[in-house]
């Protein structure tokens, strides 16, 4: 058995693993499904400086990967955060992400408002400036943020790079404009005229089921791939390419781009319902998939929902596509989908925290928790997450040797295999990220988990936390990604800065449009009444 090196000698499986955390700081129900609403640590002077130094740090990697002259952040630098480690591309993701690290910088007290206006007021004119799909006013996935050329060949190894509009990152950096112009008036006007312009309806495929379903994105260029759909679902006036896949995980992070549609009317608000929350359970043509959900139908605003979850340690969860916290936790910086939902999200969030700290400690042994998207600390860039909590049959692993659960489906003669021990385990990696998306509804357990991912790795730099960690091996990946930091920034946000992120998001569109969608829904990991 792994023995960790400084967090808990040993967890009893009611414990939760939360017994090392001190009593004022976090407890058993934080995880435990009671909906979390805003996170104060105004109260927990020690803590309120922890995580002033985080956010101090962190913004430093944001100001080193900056382009002065454009405003545009790079999509990752090295840990000695010299401007000749800078990557030669971003995305719309990063610049979003730039956008409300800014706000986020100001409103902890980091910068003053004048340089945080000036800041946003570079950045928001070069995206004006950046070609982009002007009929559906959607920008491409890739710039290098010096030239602000757009992308053909990957600065990295030569390859070519087939300009692609995605709805995912679009839809982070709409969400970085609008907080950037409810934050600051003078850069309001700018800003809006650039989100104004994006249509997140040109990804909308009414046909696909009964309350539609947005495609991963388009091209506008025919490269001859037999697999893309070529259409045109917004009255563009020309035809583009669509991916031949829908987003079709209703709890993955697309969401937010959805979500935006709805508030601008571009999506109707059935769209909210028309994807899968799990695949039904009352069939074998879903067998692929993880395991057999439990639930039953439900009809909302006339689209029949099957309300399905999966069984987890005890535990009834809404799936992430792959099992990681950032398809689940990063729209909930912006939304407040645990209080909006009760019965759906605020019961939902708490137990995917639940179900990653009780696989990092209880289940694999590893000792650290927090399984998302990140570096690879042995090279490039991988998916991690907890396979048993996504619904693809081939989910995210949280070790570098791809462990996995072939779950039994007996009603349709699928065998299956044990779970894995802990001993079948190996390298997990964790990255800082996750648990500062988990800071909100268990503060002292992630606080606790980000002291010992610093201290035992030395994880650690001028920029805050690098970007993810091998637990076993102890390699450490010693770079900063622009998203990444971005999610860290606007969790601390919320936590130091009342709750900032959501503030400036919310008002208009998304609370008349999109709340009473979420105050409708009742989950299957939710008791009815």
């Amino acid at each position: 058995m792994r023995i960790p090196r400084t967090l808990l000698a040993a967890v009893s499986a009611g414990a939760l693993a939360l017994a090392a955390v001190p009593a004022a700081s976090s407890s058993e129900a934080e995880v435990r499904g009671a909906p979390a609403t805003s996170l104060d640590t105004t109260s927990n002077p020690g803590e309120r400086r922890v995580l002033g130094k985080y956010a101090r740090d962190t913004w430093r990697s944001f100001e080193a990967m900056t382009v002065p002259r454009t405003g545009l952040p790079a999509d990752n630098i090295a840990g000695n955060l010299r401007a000749g480690t800078r990557s030669g591309f971003t995305s719309p993701t990063n610049i979003g992400a730039y956008l409300w690290s800014t706000v986020a910088a100001r409103d902890i007290g980091l910068i003053g408002p004048r340089e945080a206006r000036h800041r946003m007021a570079r950045t928001i004119a070069t995206v004006g400036k950046l070609e982009k799909h002007e009929p559906s006013g959607q920008f491409y996935n890739w710039y290098d943020p010096r030239t602000l050329e757009k992308l053909r060949t990957w600065p990295e190894n030569g390859n070519e790079v087939q300009p692609f509009m995605s709805s995912v990152d679009n839809g982070w950096l709409a969400t970085g404009l609008l907080l950037a112009a409810r934050a600051e008036p003078r850069v309001a006007a700018a800003a809006d005229a650039i989100r104004e312009d994006m249509d997140f309806g040109c990804y909308y495929n009414e046909a696909e089921g009964q309350g539609g379903q947005i495609r991963g994105g388009f091209w506008d260029e025919d490269f001859g791939d037999p697999v893309r759909v070529k259409g045109d679902y917004c009255g563009m006036g020309e035809d583009v390419w669509y991916t031949g896949h829908h987003y079709g995980a209703f709890n993955t992070e697309p969401r937010m781009a959805s979500y935006l549609g709805i508030a601008g009317g571009q999506i109707p608000q059935k769209h909210y319902f028309g994807t899968f929350r799990t695949f039904p359970g009352d069939t074998c043509d879903w067998s692929w998939t993880e395991a057999q959900p439990t639930g039953e139908w439900r009809t909302y605003e006339g689209v029949e929902v099957y309300e399905g979850a999966l069984d987890y340690r005890g535990m009834k969860v809404v799936p992430t596509w792959g099992g990681s916290m950032f398809e689940a936790l990063m729209v909930p910086l912006f939304v407040p989908e645990e209080t909006w939902g009760a019965r759906s999200w605020g019961v939902n969030h708490p137990l995917n925290v639940r179900g990653q700290i009780e696989h990092g400690l209880q289940e694999t042994d590893y000792g650290y928790w927090g399984f998302s998207p990140s570096n690879n600390p042995a090279g490039g860039y991988r998916e991690y997450g907890v396979d048993a909590l996504g619904l693809d049959g081939a989910g995210y692993t949280s070790d570098q040797e791809r462990t996995d659960w072939d779950q039994p489906w007996e009603e349709c003669d699928r065998e299956g295999e044990p779970a894995p021990t802990a001993e079948e385990y190996g390298d997990g990696v964790v990255t800082p990220h996750a648990s500062f998306l988990a800071l909100r509804y268990a503060p002292g357990a992630a606080l606790r988990n980000l002291e010992n991912i610093r201290d035992d790795f030395r994880a650690y730099g001028k920029g805050g936390f690098y970007d993810a960690v091998a637990v076993e091996s102890g390699q450490v990946s010693r770079r900063y990604l622009s998203l990444d930091q971005g999610m860290v920034m606007a969790a601390l946000g919320n936590a130091l800065a009342g709750d900032d992120m959501r503030d400036y998001v919310v008002p208009g569109g998304l609370t008349e449009k999109v709340k009473p969608l979420m105050e409708q829904e009742v989950f299957s990991s939710a008791p009815r009444g």
